[in-house]
C-alpha cells in the first residue's frame, strides 16, 4: 500500500510536492516549463524555453581585495543558454585577460586577482547577459567596488580640563570607508566605555556628556572604526580628560595668576536644557521607503535632561518605533510615505524644557505593484505584460527586448506598447523573446525579465499513473493532475468508468488541477480519472483512493491506586481499520518504559509486579499507524501498604482529563475526572476560563458545580477563544487549578452592548467633539470593532448624520453653529453586524465668547467699606455657551481727599450661576471707585459694561504716624507727627490725652486735649520737672475717632544738664542730672565715703607688704590702661578706673543709665563688692582685683525705664 503525502491546501495554491510543479496562472494564461531534473522534467524534454536568470550579485557589489572577485550570473533555459559581459556600457571580452575566466555551464565570473593584480582594476558596472535562440534575458547593472577601511589621520589632541557640571562634546571624525565603518568608544584595554542617559553616543560616533562629572576624568578615551568588510578595526588618538571642582580650579588658578588677576570660580549652576545636536529649532530628514528612520536629539543641561518624542498630528507607529540610546534615538522601522511628518523632540529637566521639531520626508525607489510575468500562448492567442511600480518620485518606466531598447528592437506586429502595458495579439513562434521592464527614480531602479514564449503543444499530465492515496475517513484527500500544454488545457475529473464530471457542489477544483475532497467518506473510496483539453487534443491519467477507517482506544487504562510492592495492570484495547496493522507502544511519563524485568506487556495490557514509589506516574499507550495515530494516559498512585496511617487531611488534588464535547456557538459541556479528596469530601467545583484571544494569562470566574457533579454546561460569547480549568474545594480548601483544556473558538456575532459614557462637548466654536469608552476585545463578539457615530441638531428636523470609524473613542464633528445643542448616538458593529440601536444623549456643540454686556449696572453704597452691586442679565442666547456666572471688576479710581488720581490694580469677583446681584466688601472710605460686570460662560468673559462709578463715605482715620517727643525741658515737651496714612475722610482735629506717671508706675490725673487738623507739632507746658508722662493720641473726621498712638517721655531735671541723643522708634527719654556737689548732706557723705576708702587703702597696702613689693599703682602702669581718666572738674566727679576686666557686666548694677537715674532691678552698692565680702579677690601676691568702675561717658538711655530721683547712694554709684 502507497502512503499519500497529505498537504494542507487552499483554492488558487499550489499543489505540488516538489519544485518540479507547475504554477498556473489562467487570468495572465502564465506556464512555465520545468527545467529542473526529475521525472516529470522527463516528459518535457523536446520543449524550448527561453532564457531566465536565476541567481545574480547584488546591485551594489562591495567586495573583498584580499580575496578572488566572484560576479554571478546563473540562468536557465531550453536549449541552455550562453552568456557574455559588458564592462561601463561596453564589451568585456574576457578571453582577452588571463585573470578572468567563466565558470563552466554558467555566466559566473571568476577574477584571480589573489595570484596578481589589483581589486581597483576590476572597479566598474557589470552587466550579465543570457542568450538562447528563443531571446535574451539580461542581469541588474552590478556596480562592483573593493572595500576601502583608510587609517585615521595624525593629530595632536590637546588634554580637556572643565570644571564640574559643563557639557562637551568628544569628536570621533572617523575616516570615509567602504562600507562606513561601525563607531565605538573604548578605553586602552578595550574595555567598553560605560554610557547612559548622561553620557552617550551620538549617530555621527561623537560622545556627548551633558554635564561632566569627576568621575569623568580619564586619559583614554578612544575612538575606534570597525571595517567589517575587511574585518578590521582603526584607532584614534586617546583623548585626555579631566573635570575639576571649585577647590581645585580656584587653586589652579591662584598657582598661575596675581593678586589682581584672581578670580573666584564658581561651580556650573543647574541650567535649563539646550541641544548639542542637531542645532536649532528645526531640521529636515529625508528617508527611503523600507528603510529604517533613525531621528536623534542630544541635550545637555544640570540636571541631565529627559528626552521624549512625538509626533505632530499623529501618533508613532506601535509595533514598529523602538527608542535606543536612553530614549535619544527614535527609530522607526520599514518606514512608508505615511510616516512623513513632523516629529518633535522634547528636552526637559527641573529647570524647563526645550523641543526641536524635525521634518520628515520618506522618499521612495521604485517598488513593484505588478511585475511582469512569463508567458506561454500559443500560435494565435493574445496576451499582456504588465509592468506597474510606484515610487516617490513616480518611476519611469522603460521596455527592452532581449536586451536591445525596445525602440530600436526589431519590429513585431504582433506588440503594442500602452505606457507599462505589452500587449499581445495574434502571437505568432517569432513572437517569442525575452522583454525586460526597467522602472528608475533618483533613487534607484527595478529590472524584471519576462518572456514570452509560443508553443504549440497538447495536453500532458506530468502526475505518475495509477497512484494510490490512502486516507483515513473524515480527513480532506487531495487528488494531484499535474498538467503540462498550450494553449492552457483544460481539466475535468470524473470518478469511475462511467461517471459524470465532478462538480464544485461537493468537491474543490484547483487552478493547478488538484482535486479536493474536503471530507472524504467510506464511499470516496474509487477511481478517479483527470481528463486535459485543449484544442491540440487530450491526455488523462487514472489515480486512486482508499478510505481507511480511524484509529480508536475503546478501553483506555484507568486511575490506580495501589500499595508498595503489589501488582497493577494497565489495560489498553485498540480498535483499527482492518487493512491498517497498528504498533502498540507504552510510555511511562512521556519517556520509555523502565528496562526491568518487573514490567511486562501481555497482548492488551501492561503488567507492573512488586510496585515500588518510583513506578508512580503517568502511564501511555499510543496506537500507531501508517495514517494516524492515537493516545491515552492513566495516572499510577503508589501508596504505603497496610496497616494504613492515620488519614492526612488535605485540600483536594486538581481534576484531571478535561474534556469539551457538545460544541455549540453560545455553550458547550466541560467534562473532568476528579482528583484525590485527601479524606475530606469534596464540596464543590470552580470552572474558570481564559479568553486566549483578548486577555491571554488572566482567568475569570465561569460557574460553581457541586462536588458529586463531574460535568457542566457552560454559556459561551461569541468571539472568544475559550479554555477552561477546574478547582475542587473541600472543608479544608481549594485544590490547585487543574490544567487547561482544549481551546475552543466561539464564532463570532454581532455586539450586544454599545460603548458607555458618550459625551458630546465642543472644543472650538465651531465644532462638536463626540467621546465615548470604547468596548474591550471581550465585548466585541467579533473582529472588525468599529463605530457608528451619529449626531443631528436637537431642535430642528435636519436627519441623522453618521459616520463610521475604526475603534477609537473621539470624533470631532466640524463647521456647526456655536453651542448648539445635539443629539449624539456611538453604536458599536464588527464584520457580523451591528449592536442594539442605543439611546440618544445630549450634547452641545463648542462655546464662543458672550457677545451682549449685563445691562442697567446700579451700586447701592452699603457703608464706608462696603456697596451692593446689582444688574440685568443678558439674554440667554447671547451667553454662546454654559452660564457660568457674572464677573465685576472694581477698581480705586481717585482720592476724594487728597483729589490725586491713583491707578490701583483692578479687584476681581465671580458670582457663580444667574445671580443678578453682588456685594464688593474691604471698600476703602471716603474714595472714587469705578467698576464693570461682565457674563463669563466655559469659553471665557464677554464684554464689559459700561463702566459705574460711586463714591465711599467717610470712616475713622487710622492712626497719625511717626510720633515723637522732642527738645524736653524741665517743665515742657515738644510732640511731633505726621498724619495718619489712611485720613478715610477729612480730619477735623487730633485729640492728645497725657497723664503723669510716678515711681511706683501709678497713673496721674488725665488731660484732654483738642488740637488743630492742619498742625504737626505741639508743645506741652507747665509740667513737672524729672517727671515721665504718657500720651494717647489719635485723629478725628466727622463720623468718628479713630485708632490712637501711645508714647511715653520724662522732663529734664536741670536745664544746665545736656540732653541725651534720641533713641529708638520715636522715642525721647528726655532725662538729666541734678547737680547736688553743693548740698551738705552731699559733702558730708562724701567725706565718710573718702574716709572708709581711705582705710580700705592702707589695709590693702598692709597685705601687699606681706605679700611683696608690688604696689597697685605700679601694677596698674604695668598694665597701662587705656581708660584711666583724670578728675572732671565740670561734673565734680572723679576720674574712672578700671582694670582689664572691666569689659565685663557687674553682677550687681553699679552703674547708672545715662539719664542718671536707676533702674528698678539695680540695688544699691556696698563695699562688701569690693572689699573682703564674699565677691572679693586677691592675687597670690596680695594685691585686691576689685571692680573699681565709674561711668566713663554718658550713654544712651535704654527705652522705657523709670526716672526717678537720685537717692545718696545713687550719687555714690557714680563715682565709684
Amino acid at each position: 500500500m502507497v502512503q499519500p503525502k497529505i498537504m494542507l491546501k487552499k483554492k488558487h495554491s499550489s499543489a505540488g510536492r516538489a519544485p518540479l510543479i507547475l504554477f498556473l496562472c489562467q487570468m495572465v494564461n502564465a506556464l512555465d516549463v520545468p527545467l529542473d531534473h526529475g521525472e516529470k522534467a522527463k516528459l518535457l524534454d523536446d520543449l524550448v524555453q527561453p532564457p531566465t536568470i536565476t541567481q545574480q550579485s547584488p546591485k551594489n557589489y562591495i567586495i573583498d581585495p584580499r580575496e578572488n572577485i566572484v560576479i554571478q550570473c546563473e540562468a536557465k533555459g531550453k536549449p541552455p543558454p550562453s552568456f557574455s559581459w559588458t564592462r561601463n556600457g561596453t564589451h568585456f571580452d574576457i578571453d582577452k585577460d588571463p585573470l578572468v575566466t567563466m565558470k563552466h555551464g554558467s555566466g559566473t565570473l571568476i577574477i584571480n586577482i589573489m595570484a596578481e593584480g589589483k581589486a581597483e582594476t576590476y572597479e566598474g558596472v557589470y552587466q550579465c547577459t543570457a542568450r538562447n535562440e528563443r531571446g535574451a534575458a539580461v542581469s541588474n547593472s552590478i556596480v562592483v567596488r573593493p572595500s576601502r577601511s583608510p587609517l585615521w589621520t595624525k593629530e595632536r589632541l590637546e588634554p580637556i580640563i572643565l570644571r564640574n557640571g559643563q557639557s562637551l562634546v568628544l569628536p570621533c571624525r572617523p575616516p570615509i570607508g567602504l562600507p562606513p565603518a561601525i563607531i565605538f568608544w573604548m578605553d586602552n584595554s578595550f574595555q567598553r566605555l560605560p554610557q547612559s542617559e548622561r553620557v552617550s553616543q551620538g549617530l555621527n560616533g561623537d560622545l556627548y556628556f551633558s554635564n561632566v562629572l569627576p568621575e569623568d576624568t580619564r586619559e583614554d578615551y578612544i575612538c575606534y572604526a570597525r571595517f567589517n568588510h575587511t574585518q578590521t578595526i582603526q584607532q584614534k588618538q586617546p583623548i585626555s580628560l579631566k573635570v575639576i571642582s571649585v577647590d581645585e580650579l580656584n587653586d589652579t588658578i591662584a598657582a598661575n595668576l596675581s593678586d589682581t588677576e584672581f578670580y573666584g570660580a564658581k561651580s556650573s549652576k543647574e541650567r535649563s536644557p539646550t541641544f548639542l545636536t542637531p542645532e536649532g529649532n528645526e531640521s529636515v530628514k529625508e528617508e527611503l521607503r523600507g528603510n529604517t528612520l533613525s531621528l536623534e536629539c542630544i541635550a545637555e543641561g544640570l540636571p541631565t535632561p529627559i528626552i521624549y518624542w512625538i509626533k505632530e498630528d499623529g501618533t508613532l507607529p506601535v509595533n514598529r518605533t523602538f527608542y535606543r540610546n536612553f530614549k535619544k534615538t527614535l527609530q522607526i522601522t520599514h518606514v512608508s510615505e505615511a510616516d512623513s511628518g513632523n516629529y518633535q523632540c522634547i528636552a526637559k529637566n527641573t529647570l524647563g524644557a526645550i523641543h526641536h521639531t524635525i521634518s520628515v520626508t520618506v522618499k521612495a525607489a521604485p517598488y513593484w505593484i505588478v511585475a511582469p510575468q512569463n508567458l506561454v500562448l500559443s500560435p494565435g492567442e493574445n496576451g499582456t505584460l504588465v509592468c506597474r511600480a510606484n515610487g516617490n518620485p513616480k518611476p519611469r518606466i522603460g521596455w527592452l527586448t532581449n536586451g536591445v531598447p525596445i525602440e530600436i528592437a526589431p519590429d513585431d506586429p504582433s506588440r503594442k506598447i500602452d505606457g507599462d502595458t505589452i500587449i499581445f495579439s495574434n502571437v505568432q513562434e517569432r513572437s517569442s523573446a525575452v522583454y525586460q521592464c526597467n522602472a528608475s527614480n533618483e533613487y534607484g531602479y527595478l529590472l524584471a525579465n519576462a518572456f514570452v514564449n509560443v508553443l504549440a503543444e497538447p495536453p500532458r499530465i506530468l502526475t505518475s499513473p495509477n497512484t494510490l492515496y490512502q486516507i483515513i475517513a473524515n480527513r480532506p484527500a487531495l487528488l494531484d493532475c499535474a498538467f503540462f500544454g498550450s494553449p492552457l488545457p483544460t481539466i475535468e475529473w470524473f470518478k469511475g468508468t462511467r461517471g459524470s464530471a465532478l462538480h464544485e457542489d461537493i468537491y474543490v477544483l484547483h487552478d493547478n488541477g488538484t482535486l479536493e475532497i474536503p471530507v472524504a467518506q467510506k464511499d470516496s473510496t474509487g477511481t478517479y480519472t483527470c481528463v486535459a483539453r485543449n484544442k491540440l487534443g487530450m491526455a488523462k491519467n487514472e489515480v486512486h483512493l482508499e478510505i481507511k477507517d480511524p484509529t480508536r482506544i475503546i478501553k483506555q487504562p484507568e486511575y490506580a491506586v495501589v500499595q508498595r510492592g503489589s501488582k497493577v495492570s494497565f489495560e489498553c484495547k485498540v480498535k483499527h481499520d482492518q487493512t491498517l496493522i497498528p504498533t502498540i507502544l507504552w510510555l511511562k511519563d512521556n519517556g520509555e518504559l523502565p528496562n526491568d524485568e518487573r514490567f511486562s506487556i501481555d497482548k492488551d495490557h501492561l503488567v507492573v509486579t512488586d510496585v515500588s514509589d518510583g513506578d508512580g506516574g503517568i502511564y501511555t499507550c499510543a496506537a500507531n499507524t501508517t495514517l494516524d495515530s492515537v493516545s491515552a494516559s492513566a495516572v499510577l498512585r503508589v501508596v504505603a501498604p497496610t496497616p494504613t496511617p492515620a488519614p492526612i487531611y488535605d485540600v483536594p488534588n486538581p481534576p484531571f482529563d478535561l474534556e469539551l464535547t457538545n460544541q455549540l456557538d453560545k455553550s458547550i459541556q466541560l467534562t473532568w475526572t476528579p482528583g484525590d479528596d485527601n479524606n475530606s469530601p469534596i464540596t464543590k467545583f470552580i470552572i474558570e476560563y481564559e479568553d486566549a484571544m483578548h486577555e491571554a494569562g488572566l482567568w475569570h470566574h465561569q460557574a460553581e458545580v457541586s462536588g458529586t457533579q463531574t460535568t457542566a454546561q457552560l454559556k459561551l460569547s461569541p468571539y472568544v477563544n475559550y479554555s477552561f480549568r477546574v478547582m475542587a474545594e473541600n472543608n479544608i480548601g481549594r485544590s490547585v487549578p487543574s490544567e487547561a483544556s482544549e481551546q475552543y473558538l466561539t464564532k463570532a456575532a454581532e455586539p450586544d452592548q454599545n460603548p458607555t459614557a458618550v459625551e458630546g462637548l465642543g472644543t472650538e466654536p465651531d465644532n462638536l467633539v463626540i467621546t465615548w469608552k470604547p468596548l474591550n476585545g471581550f465585548e466585541s463578539n467579533g473582529p472588525g470593532l468599529q463605530y457608528k457615530v451619529s449626531w443631528r441638531q436637537k431642535d430642528g428636523d435636519d436627519e441623522w448624520t453618521s459616520v463610521v470609524v475604526a475603534n477609537v473613542s473621539k470624533y470631532i464633528v466640524s463647521g456647526t453653529p456655536t453651542f448648539v445643542p445635539y443629539l449624539i448616538k456611538v453604536q458599536a458593529l464588527n464584520d457580523v453586524g451591528f449592536a442594539p440601536e442605543p439611546a440618544a444623549v445630549l450634547g452641545h456643540s463648542g462655546e464662543d465668547l458672550p457677545m451682549v454686556a449685563p445691562g442697567n449696572v446700579r451700586v447701592i453704597v452699603v457703608n464706608s467699606t462696603l456697596a451692593e452691586v446689582h444688574w440685568d442679565p443678558v439674554p440667554l442666547k447671547s451667553v454662546r455657551g454654559h452660564l457660568q456666572g457674572y464677573r465685576i471688576y472694581y477698581w480705586k479710581a481717585q482720592s476724594s481727599s487728597k483729589r490725586n488720581r491713583r491707578h490701583i490694580e483692578k479687584k476681581i469677583l465671580t458670582f457663580q450661576g444667574s445671580k443678578t446681584h453682588g456685594m464688593l466688601p474691604g471698600l476703602q472710605p471716603y474714595s472714587h471707585y469705578a467698576l464693570n460686570v461682565r457674563v463669563i460662560n466655559g469659553k471665557g468673559e464677554g464684554p464689559a459694561s459700561t463702566d459705574k462709578s460711586f463714591h465711599t463715605p467717610e470712616g475713622v482715620p487710622s492712626a497719625p504716624s511717626n510720633l515723637k517727643i522732642v527738645n524736653p525741658t524741665l517743665d515742657s515737651l515738644t510732640l511731633e507727627w505726621d498724619p495718619p496714612s489712611q485720613p478715610n475722610g477729612i480730619l477735623t482735629e487730633y485729640v492728645l490725652k497725657y497723664q503723669p506717671i510716678n515711681s511706683t508706675h501709678e497713673l496721674g490725673p488725665l488731660v484732654d486735649l483738642k488740637i488743630p487738623a492742619n498742625k504737626t507739632r505741639w508743645t506741652l507746658k507747665n509740667l513737672n520737672f524729672s517727671t515721665r508722662y504718657k500720651f494717647y493720641f489719635y485723629a478725628q473726621t466727622s463720623v468718628g475717632s479713630g485708632s490712637q498712638i501711645t508714647e511715653e517721655a520724662v522732663t529734664t531735671v536741670d536745664e544746665a544738664g545736656i540732653l541725651p541723643p534720641d533713641v529708638g522708634a520715636g522715642k525721647a527719654m528726655a532725662s538729666r542730672q541734678v547737680d547736688i556737689a553743693t548740698q551738705g548732706w552731699f559733702i558730708g557723705l562724701m567725706c565718710a565715703v573718702a574716709l572708709l576708702i581711705l582705710i580700705l587703702l592702707i589695709v590693702c597696702f598692709i597685705r601687699r607688704n606681706k605679700g611683696g613689693k608690688y604696689p597697685v599703682k605700679e601694677k596698674e602702669d604695668a598694665h597701662a590702661d587705656p581708660e584711666i581718666q583724670p578728675m572732671k572738674e565740670d561734673d565734680g566727679t572723679f576720674g574712672e578706673y578700671s582694670d582689664a576686666e572691666d569689659h565685663k557686666p557687674l553682677k550687681k548694677g553699679s552703674r547708672t543709665p545715662s539719664d542718671r537715674t536707676v533702674k528698678k532691678e539695680d540695688s544699691d552698692d556696698s563695699l562688701v563688692d569690693y572689699g573682703e565680702g564674699v565677691n572679693g579677690q586677691f592675687n597670690e601676691d596680695g594685691s585686691f582685683i576689685g571692680q573699681y568702675s565709674g561711668k566713663k561717658e554718658k550713654e544712651p538711655a535704654e527705652g522705657n525705664e523709670s526716672s526717678e530721683a537720685p537717692s545718696p547712694v545713687n550719687a555714690m554709684n557714680s563715682f565709684v
